[in-house]
């Protein structure tokens, strides 16, 4: 996640180390903090210090539950704010206990990304009115926000909050995992009906004999149909057999296999650094595409460097031990 970044390490405890980075603020386009509330004014690092020397400045704030509120100093993790959102609730088979995401749903996407958007926004605005702000991002506001579309139709009536019974949680058999006979799965993502029609035809089902695609009472009996279906194959046998077939149905690759899938490969999604295989940059851009400029840093190995751009003494700072 470091990659193509310079990395100083500051003393915020010092004086000096504050002015550094303030000294940085001066010319930079945004500035992020993701410490609990109140912790960056208690340094002498809140935005109205820091904005005070760049009015153009945008000072993103992350954290799980956000700047105000009951719960702003309360701890908490990824699983903590996605649990309050209603968002882990929803996730998981019938009659099985919520399935954790990794950390994809709260740190990377509602906080993470949601940051980095609203930067962008503020940003663009600040093109036009000369000024900054602060963007008070909450992991549960964004995580809230992505959960939209479950919110709008549990508002209408068309959700039902038991897990693994609705469309895209695991309750129709045409969106759901499947065991293979080698023990690995196939994802069946098959909603329209020429996709469902594609996927009962690579099972070698007839639909004649089987009832109707949105006939909600018949779905567990579907649903073992293909369990049983699918087990009479290996992994990689379905694979071919859906290749070429429009049926929304994909194998589940393991983070491994998924570097070196054609796929992939032929996109350059994965880059090697070192011998080392990664993501690479996205989205990608026409005219100024993203590239990974340098190897994630070691904490301070570029301080010298960026102390130097600020025609700072970095021996001085060392030797007071506002710098390391």
């Amino acid at each position: 996640m470091n990659s193509g970044k310079r990395c100083i390490a500051v003393n915020l405890k010092a004086p000096e180390g504050i002015e550094i980075i303030l000294k940085l603020a001066e010319t930079a386009d945004a500035f992020i903090e993701g410490f609990r509330p109140g912790v960056m004014e208690r340094l002498g690092l809140g935005p109205d210090v820091v904005c005070a020397r760049n009015p153009k400045l945008v000072y993103g704030r992350v954290t799980g539950w956000g700047q105000d509120g009951p719960w702003a100093h309360k701890v908490g993790h990824d699983i903590n704010y996605i649990a309050l959102t209603g968002a882990l609730h929803a996730i998981g088979e019938k009659g099985s206990k919520p399935q954790i995401p990794l950390t994809l749903i709260g740190d990377f996407g509602g906080g993470g990304q949601v940051l980095a958007f609203g930067i962008a926004c503020a940003m663009f605005e600040a093109k036009n009115s000369g000024k900054g702000q602060v963007v008070d991002t909450a992991m549960v506001d964004g995580v809230a926000s992505m959960m939209a579309c479950s919110y709008s139709t549990l508002a209408m009536g068309y959700y039902n909050e038991e897990r693994g019974t609705n469309i895209l949680d695991s309750g129709a058999p045409f969106y759901d995992s499947y065991e293979c006979a080698d023990g690995e799965y196939m994802a069946v993502g098959a909603i329209e009906p020429q996709f469902y029609a594609a996927l009962l035809a690579g099972l070698e089902l007839d639909p004649s004999t089987l009832p109707a695609q949105m006939d909600m009472p018949q779905w567990p009996a579907l649903k073992v149909l293909f369990t049983t279906t699918f087990k009479q194959k290996n992994r990689d046998e379905w694979a071919a057999i859906f290749e070429h077939r429009d049926a929304c149905v994909t194998p589940i690759l393991k983070m491994s296999e998924s570097i070196q899938h054609p796929h992939m490969q032929e996109r350059s999604t994965f880059v090697e650094i070192n011998g080392k295989a990664q993501p690479a940059p996205a989205p990608r851009f026409s005219r100024t595409p993203g590239h990974i400029s340098r190897q994630a840093a070691e904490i301070g190995e570029h301080t010298d460097e960026v102390l130097a751009l600020l025609g700072l003494d970095a021996a001085s700072l060392r030797a007071s031990g506002a710098v390391s």
